[in-house]
């Protein structure tokens, strides 16, 4: 049977793969009983907290959401396994809350921020966004959060801030894919500050009325539409602003593969496959894939940031 080229793995995990595995294995009986089900973990969460939002017709698409199952059941989040069930398996272990934020950089209010005091001045509404991850799998998500560039402007970045970066927490105990060297922990993602400030990026905290399951980045997570997913770095613990373009995680790791900028663009094949079409996850292993949308269908509101720019080099 010929091998899926989305189904392949990214090479900088298949290095660290054989590490991983036989770390798993070894940690015996007690883990595996201490791993929430999928469906228990999304159960839980959705007993905690229900979120309080209201509806954004102007910026979600009017295609059909995925399941909430399909949402929390199939992820890239490399801290709880490198593949797509671990993440449900073994996000259990994460403790959203207490959570704070340090904001640090070129910007004149600094500090560590408990998550509710982070939150609070910002009202929450819910727009479907499309998700386009760099392995051509796709998904429509109704998000739940707040616009970043909200935030950005909250701490306000001096004239040498140029980009922001963002870091995932670094915890082991909680994040057990952390105990091998899959990626250089933490994980850290950025933005250019033009991005960072457009009006479709935001800070989500919620999904499908609820607060965001541990496997979805819980409690707050980025979301940029029009970057491919590895963009929206989850469980954010720093906001930095800085002059110089942050050295973000895949970026370091399999530079060939994985650029700063990592928009959607059909016309800019993965070294490894083609991204010219992608699978929606949920539609059925008798679904045609379709065509991959340049900026994942937001060009019309994106495309100017780029203006001038060489997108193959730029990827």
């Amino acid at each position: 049977m010929r091998i899926k080229p989305s189904e392949i793995t990214p090479e900088p995990v298949y290095r660290a793969r054989r590490e991983f595995l036989a770390g798993i294995a070894g940690l015996g009986a007690a883990t595996a009983l201490a791993r929430p089900a999928v469906a228990q973990t999304v159960m839980n969460v959705a007993l905690i907290e229900r979120l309080k939002y209201t509806r954004s017709a102007r910026y979600s698409t009017a295609e059909t959401p995925n399941s909430l199952a399909d949402i929390t059941g199939y992820n890239n989040f490399y801290e709880f396994g490198t593949g797509k069930d671990d993440p449900a398996r073994n996000a259990g272990s994460l403790r959203p809350r207490p959570w704070s934020v340090v904001v640090d950089g070129e910007c004149e209010v600094k500090g560590r921020y408990a998550l509710d005091d982070l939150l609070q001045p910002h009202p929450l509404e819910e727009r479907i966004y499309r998700l386009r991850c760099v392995e051509a799998w796709s998904m429509v998500i109704p998000w739940i959060g707040f616009p970043l560039g909200d935030l950005v402007a909250r701490f306000k970045p001096t004239s040498r801030a140029k980009f922001v970066e963002f870091t995932t927490l670094q915890d082991p105990k909680q994040m057990p894919g952390q105990r091998f060297a899959v990626l250089d922990w933490p994980y850290v993602e950025g933005l250019r500050i033009d991005e960072a400030m457009h009006p479709l990026a935001i800070i989500a905290v919620g999904l499908y009325g609820q607060v965001l399951p541990n496997q979805n980045g819980a409690p707050l997570r980025l979301v940029v539409p029009w970057k491919y997913g590895f963009k929206s770095i989850k469980s954010i613990v720093r906001i930095r602003f800085s002059e110089r373009m942050p050295a973000t995680s895949w970026a370091l790791s399999a530079p060939r593969e994985y650029g700063f900028y990592a928009n959607v663009n059909p016309e800019v094949d993965h070294p490894r496959w083609s991204q010219k079409r992608e699978r929606r996850i949920g539609a059925g292993l008798l679904a045609s894939r379709q065509p991959t949308l340049k900026f994942n269908g937001y060009g019309a509101d994106v495309a100017q940031l780029y203006a001038g720019m060489d997108l193959a080099r730029n990827f």
